[in-house]
């Protein structure tokens, strides 16, 4: 039993951990199989878009070709093509492999969640959901550390060949613990096709939507127009079809249920945040500080490497504590890790980021676990694969959606905060005026010859300072939108109903 659950959640620590583990290493990959700066965003974005679609069908599709199959399968297919995507020679090849790639390590993700919720008692599932934790925060912290470590020292093939060893160990722990069981492909004839249908086209679109939206100016481009148009078509017939079938895919009325739907808000919520820092923090440390891969790795190694001792002990604090109060604590300290970095200043760097990157990693290790057990309480067997399936997929969506937001917040709170500055830097400003003659004087004593030239290099100085403060003032500003949308999954906490078998004081 613990076999299958470790060897589960291991697939889920490496099928999160292949989103984040790109990111670092985007540009080199990019100048490797000659792709354009718009185009790479492809290289994740078709990762996404597929583990994102195949999530919600995982459910079904077990019971389909039995979980044991179903998840080895997958489980092997996810190894070759991380393999494959090494080897990839130009975009389109690398597009339709991570696709395939995130197709298959999209399954293993609810898997280990279904697998932890149905196969280990109540009094045990605390200890598997700290487990698949590791995946769900965890994973996402560390990925751009070992992203970025292995591309400067080894190459950007290394970060697809880093699935081989626990690959081969996830599948040889499946093999023995799981169960043989017979498949029941009579289940095909009754599929909610419908449903899988309107789904895969609404998810994929609204993923696309989120990706392309901030470059091509969102409704300024009849593209994400159209797109939008659909994905809200799909989208809604999919929920009308899941309320009317007698055999829905998901079974959406699970979100009445007060723990589920709040649950399941606050676990949105903590998507797009746990993704969203994930996001702007490499972001601005290669953009206003100038670092690598392996350096930026190194400032969010301390979002996650604290995890790896904290995560364990959650269950024990879910044993002495109400598991709402531990959840809310979490999401405190996490908005107050945020919080931290609203003032930032051009000196702010790596040194300034840790007792904030180690708050965030206190407060995410003690929500997940936590929100998991407390959300799924109560949800019965036939209809834990919904609930894990929804609880995933809604996660990936805030993340998607964050990272779509706070592009778009960035872009428009930098030009906000240039034009403000701007109109302070005047020449009708004598501090203005004055810079530009220090500044001239500079050039001029360093090698530059005519006074004209060094006159607008100093302007141009100005300018850049100008536009570098600004951009700092709009990454506090995204800290601080981020910081509030976790109060607000604190607020969605405190509304949660404390289950009976989930009762601190021992109730275990």
């Amino acid at each position: 039993m613990w076999i299958a659950v470790v060897g589960s959640t291991l697939g889920a620590f490496m099928a999160v951990l292949n989103i984040q583990i790109v990111n670092a290493s985007l540009a080199d990959i990019q100048g490797a199989i000659g792709a354009g700066i718009d185009d790479g965003g492809w290289i994740s974005t078709s990762y996404l878009i597929a583990e994102i679609v195949v999530i919600p069908l995982t459910a079904w599709l077990a019971r389909v070709f039995s979980v044991r199959a179903y998840l080895l399968t997958n489980a092997v297919l996810f190894m070759v093509f991380s393999i494959a995507c090494a080897f990839a020679q130009n975009l389109g090849q690398m597009i339709v492999l991570r696709a395939i790639q995130g197709f298959t390590g999209g399954v293993l993700i609810p898997m280990a969640f279904t697998i932890i919720i149905t196969l280990l008692p109540k009094a045990k599932q605390p200890v598997g959901l700290a487990l698949f934790a590791l995946s769900a925060t965890f994973a996402p912290a560390i990925g751009p550390t070992i992203g970025g470590y292995l591309t400067e020292n080894w190459g950007w093939e290394f970060i697809f060949y880093v699935n081989l060893v626990p690959g081969v160990l996830m599948i040889a722990m499946l093999w023995f613990s799981l169960d043989r069981a017979p498949m029941n492909l009579s289940l095909l004839r009754q599929g909610d096709w419908a449903g899988i249908a309107t789904m895969a086209i609404g998810l994929a679109a609204l993923q696309t939507v989120l990706e392309e939206g901030n470059k091509e100016d969102w409704f300024g481009s009849d593209f994400i127009t159209r797109l939008s148009v659909i994905a809200a078509i799909s989208l809604s017939l999919f929920v009308w079809v899941e309320l009317r079938s007698d055999k829905p895919l998901l079974n959406l009325r699970l979100l009445a249920r007060r723990n589920f739907g709040f649950g399941i808000l606050a676990n949105f919520l903590l998507g797009i945040v746990l993704y969203g820092s994930v996001f702007i923090l490499p972001v601005y440390l290669a953009r206003v500080q100038g670092y690598n891969s392996e350096q930026i790795g190194m400032v969010l190694a301390w979002t996650g490497l604290p995890q790896l001792v904290l995560i364990p002990l959650v269950p024990l604090l879910m044993k002495r504590f109400d598991v709402r109060m531990v959840i809310a604590a979490g999401f405190a300290l996490f908005a107050a890790s945020n919080f931290m970095n609203v003032h930032m200043t051009v000196n702010y760097a790596s040194d300034q980021l840790l007792w904030p990157n180690v708050v965030r990693a206190v407060g995410q290790a003690m929500v997940f676990a936590p929100l998991s057990a407390i959300a799924t309480s109560g949800i019965e067997q036939e209809n834990a694969g919904s609930a894990s399936a929804l609880f995933n997929m809604i996660r990936n969506l805030g993340g998607a959606i964050g990272i779509a937001v706070l592009q778009t917040f960035l872009t428009k709170r930098e030009q906000y905060h240039s034009n403000v500055m701007v109109q302070s830097v005047s020449m009708f400003e004598e501090a203005t005026r004055d810079r530009i003659d220090r500044l001239t004087a500079y050039f001029l004593s360093h090698g530059v010859a005519d006074h004209a030239t060094a006159a607008h290099k100093a302007v141009i100085a100005i300018a850049l300072r100008v536009r570098q403060q600004a951009n700092i003032m709009a990454f506090s500003d995204a800290f601080y939108f981020l910081g509030v949308a976790l109060i607000v999954a604190l607020a969605a906490t405190l509304l949660l109903k404390k289950p009976d078998h989930l009762a601190g004081g021992g109730a275990h």
